[in-house]
């Protein structure tokens, strides 16, 4: 019978966004990624790289038969503009290239300097490239928001353009996902029927992380909400931990990116 700690690995792979954001990221780095994404145990959710991986990313999967996992890719990233007309040529470009899934920096200076129209304008742009066929995943960026009321306006902003998932963090500032911010965005989706997803990123590394996650969802949303439609670890690192754990080897040693 498998364990409560099995089930949790497995849960959390078929959750995971497998990253790479690297600026020095090359094609035998991607590659890399790619082929770990081809596990005994399951596949992950998606990879997440840059838009110049996207192509890359597709052919690799169709090489390996895993055509359910999607790849998703940034825009308006790491930095956050509130140039919409940016967001959308980074947006269509992207699109262009074959990613399933966008995952758009909020314009969080914007919103912090009072500006929240220009924040909404961005997300705008996103979404009408994005459609009705594309997720799109809005970066917060928490842990420069700070402040719960704060993070509170930014998730409803976002909510209000019709995101797809709300994100923590890019993983490139000092402070990325919390589960104090986890707790605010999803109360946000709560809030507003649970349509839309939540995904943290940037820190979470081990199974005893993203079981602190998981919970905050049950809690708030019910115990069936947290699918990889609507739930999702943006963590290479986590891999690690979930293969040591299926694998009941403790010498596994995953890879980091």
């Amino acid at each position: 019978m498998e364990s409560s700690l099995q089930s949790l690995a497995r849960r959390a792979l078929a959750a995971l966004d497998l990253t790479s954001l690297g600026e020095e990221d090359t094609l035998v780095h991607i590659e890399s990624l790619c082929a770990s994404a081809y596990t005994p145990f399951g596949a992950p959710a998606a990879l997440c790289v840059y838009p110049e991986w996207v192509a890359t990313c597709r052919a690799q999967l169709i090489d390996r038969n895993l055509l359910r996992v999607r790849v998703a890719t940034v825009v308006n990233f790491p930095d956050g503009s509130d140039d919409s007309e940016r967001v959308r040529r980074e947006t269509c470009r992207a699109l262009a290239a074959g990613a399933d899934e966008i995952d758009v920096v909020f314009p969080y200076r914007s919103l912090i300097g009072g500006d929240a129209a220009s924040a909404a304008a961005v997300l705008r742009a996103c979404r009408e490239c994005c459609g009705d066929s594309v997720r799109m995943k809005v970066i917060l960026e928490t842990g420069e928001l700070r402040i719960a009321s704060v993070i509170r306006t930014a998730a409803e902003i976002a909510l209000d353009a019709d995101a797809d998932f709300l994100k923590t963090s890019t993983g490139k500032v000092p402070v990325n996902a919390t589960p104090q911010a986890a707790r605010v965005m999803l109360e946000a989706i709560r809030d507003r029927g649970a349509d839309c997803g939540f995904k943290a990123a940037g820190g979470v590394r081990t199974l005893d992380d993203a079981a602190t996650y998981f919970a905050i969802a049950d809690e708030l949303l019910g115990t069936a909400w947290a699918t990889p439609d609507r739930f999702r670890f943006g963590a290479s690192a986590l891999l690690r931990d979930i293969s040591r754990v299926l694998s009941g080897d403790a010498s596994v040693d995953g890879l980091e990116y």
